[in-house]
């Protein structure tokens, strides 16, 4: 009886181990790119939800200056920043991209450019005294377009 591997039977050993690395390099791929997705995803949904907030705000600040509750939230496609207390900006198609400073902070002025685009459209609410707010956050990633929405009823509850 002979002792060793044939040719045949390391060529197959090799084919074997080699389809196992192949197979595992394209799941840990997969993985990232997938990790990837969900991390801008999460952060598109926090930059959607601020969106909302900017609206309320300006609706909260309108009433401690005790002017119209809905001053500078007209119907129509705005951009806001998280500072902002007065007005929104008007979005001109295909909008600005959100820039990320220092801080971690997004706004349309300081910073380093995002991938982040966000479209806050307001319109009639439901009922009188009332406006629906809705925020689209845009965003590219390997060629396929993402968007993320989040959309709330504010009213003159005052």
């Amino acid at each position: 009886m002979e002792k060793g591997f044939t040719i045949l039977e390391v060529i197959v050993a090799i084919f074997v181990i080699t389809a196992g690395i192949v197979g595992v390099s394209g799941l840990i791929t997969q993985t990232i790119g997938s990790v990837t997705i969900s991390s801008q995803k999460l952060v598109a949904a926090y930059l959607a939800q601020e969106g909302i907030e900017i609206v309320r705000n300006i609706r909260d600040t309108n009433w401690l200056e005790e002017a119209a509750w809905d001053d500078g939230l007209g119907v129509g496609y705005w951009e806001g920043d998280y500072d902002d207390t007065q007005n929104l900006t008007s979005w001109v198609d295909p909008g600005n991209f959100l820039n990320i400073d220092v801080s971690g902070f997004y706004s349309y002025s300081a910073g380093t450019q995002t991938k982040f685009k966000r479209k806050i459209t307001i319109g009639s609410g439901p009922i009188l005294d009332s406006l629906n707010v809705k925020v689209e956050v845009l965003w590219k990633e390997k060629g396929e377009t993402y968007q993320v929405e989040a959309q709330e009823n504010l009213y003159d509850w005052r």
